[in-house]
């Protein structure tokens, strides 16, 4: 009895050794990998697929790092210190960036923040942040996203700068007039990637309607024969995208915004209690705020913004650098939940009209059905008498470049900032963007979510005056325009 309760004793110490030996190998092998990568034996940091498995890995050209003294030193005094660490701090604390983050798309970098608010304003546009989370896309990569409906996108901006939100469905260009310290105290911050685009519009109050103004250019008329009057437009945050909607629409009219009428910024869901009671000639805002207006019998939809630039950026998903720097694979997981969401949205009709049953609601909206429905299936009607169906109504995924975070894009708002006086000098356009739209970490939540993702960082677009833009020469862009602030 005694000899085989020894036998038992060994053979259970050694199955222990035995595991412990091949951990630490698996550890070793990990760390080499990791010292091949820096010494540039693996050339590319594109993740493994789900077919591919370790074993059938093999280094650019065939070939690892050649093994000296100082190197082999090297390696050992790493593997032991990733031996050293294997009960205490993550072993992945020791990967290059690159490989971490190509590793995160396999599943084996968890979040560090398992519970995200993600503030939203009452649009139609925060839709794929509400459906990521009532469809559970967000359990899918380890998160949980609460969405924190907010009242005026100034609240945004604090509540992101101060840590009471960790991300936000905001505006573009709050985005850079933050970090660029146009917007209120300046904060380096971050684009994850864009939810939207299209899907704003500029109303006109049915007071002017009924005058004959319908348009721009009566508009411009009617300005010019009674300038005595002060004529007032709305938009919603100085540096935001309404206000570079309505400014270049009034601006293609030829009126300056700044010297011939009175701008003013409201919240969107105060839009249209203000043009009820007369404050206002007419606001730029999203929907369903402008369709709103035509149910109520108080406004006219005089253009859409897919008029002023087809397929324009609009919101994006927003945050602090700083968060991004210390919750790199919550910020992966937010947006791949909010891609699969934007995705499952634009994958079908059936599907946008249970999105507007959705965020209709109280939490969400706060509107009817009906108010938001008709125009995210593309059916529009000015409030005249006329309608269409447009098929560039607002996109979410649309194959990927709806939700892609173009340099070119948060470059355009820059040259208007500079259009119209918001900064004095022209700043570094493409460095700014660079720094700003988290291009690389997009691509990888694009990789995890299996979406598409364009190859190219810039994209050539013609706004509403047959006006190119590119991104190639930004500075020259924002002095060509007749009308600006000097």
């Amino acid at each position: 009895m005694m000899r085989c309760a020894t036998r038992r004793i060994v053979f259970v110490r050694t199955n222990k050794i035995i595991n412990k030996i091949k951990y630490l190998r698996n550890i070793a092998i990990l760390v080499w990998l990791l010292h091949c990568t820096e010494h540039g034996a693996i050339a590319s940091a594109e993740p493994f697929t789900q077919e591919q498995s370790m074993s059938d890995y093999k280094p650019a050209n065939s070939q690892l790092p050649k093994v000296t003294r100082g190197n082999r030193r090297r390696f050992l005094k790493t593997t032991a210190a990733a031996v050293a660490t294997v009960g205490g701090a993550s072993i992945m604390s020791l990967v290059a960036p690159g490989v971490r983050q190509a590793a995160w798309a396999q599943g084996s970098d968890a979040p560090e923040k398992k519970e995200v608010k993600i503030g939203f304003i009452p649009l139609t546009d925060c839709a794929s942040v509400v459906m990521a989370s009532v469809l559970k896309f967000d359990e899918k990569y380890g998160i949980k996203i609460i969405p924190t409906k907010e009242s005026s996108w100034a609240g945004v901006r604090d509540k992101l700068v101060n840590g009471k939100l960790d991300a936000a469905h905001v505006l573009y260009g709050l985005i850079y007039g933050v970090h660029l310290g146009n917007a209120g105290p300046r904060k380096d911050m971050a684009v994850l990637m864009s939810l939207n685009n299209n899907g704003q519009a500029i109303t006109l109050s049915r007071r002017n309607a009924d005058k004959g103004v319908v348009d721009g250019a009566t508009l411009a008329k009617a300005m010019a024969a009674d300038k005595k009057r002060e004529w007032t437009f709305a938009q919603t945050f100085p540096t935001g995208t309404h206000a570079m909607w309505l400014y270049y629409w009034l601006a293609a009219a030829g009126i300056n915004p700044f010297r011939d009428a009175k701008i003013i910024t409201v919240p969107p869901p105060q839009m249209v209690a203000n043009m009820r009671i007369g404050n206002m000639d007419g606001y730029c805002v999203g929907e369903p705020w402008n369709h709103r207006a035509i149910a109520d019998g108080i406004g006219i939809t005089t253009v859409t913004t897919r008029d002023v630039w087809k397929d324009h950026p609009e919101k994006v998903l927003g945050c602090t650098d700083d968060f991004v720097k210390k919750f790199p694979n919550t910020c992966r997981a937010m947006t791949a939940a909010i891609i699969e969401a934007g995705r499952w949205i634009d994958a079908s009709l059936s599907n946008r009209m249970k999105m507007a049953e959705v965020i209709a609601a109280t939490a969400y909206v706060n509107t009817s059905v009906d108010v938001i429905n008709q125009r995210i299936l593309g059916r529009y009607q000015n409030g005249l008498g006329r309608t269409w169906d447009d098929p560039n109504h607002m996109k979410f995924y649309n194959d990927g470049v709806a939700s892609f975070p173009y340099l070119s894009d948060g470059m355009w708002f820059l040259t208007q900032h500079k259009r119209w006086g918001l900064m004095k000098q022209d700043p570094d356009y493409l460095g700014i963007a660079r720094q700003i739209n988290k291009i690389d970490l997009y691509r990888q939540a694009a990789t995890a979510a299996k979406a598409t993702a364009p190859k190219e960082t810039m994209r050539t677009s013609k706004l509403m005056d047959g006006v190119v833009w590119d991104g190639r020469n930004p500075a020259q862009y924002a002095q060509s325009f007749k009308i600006k602030v000097a």
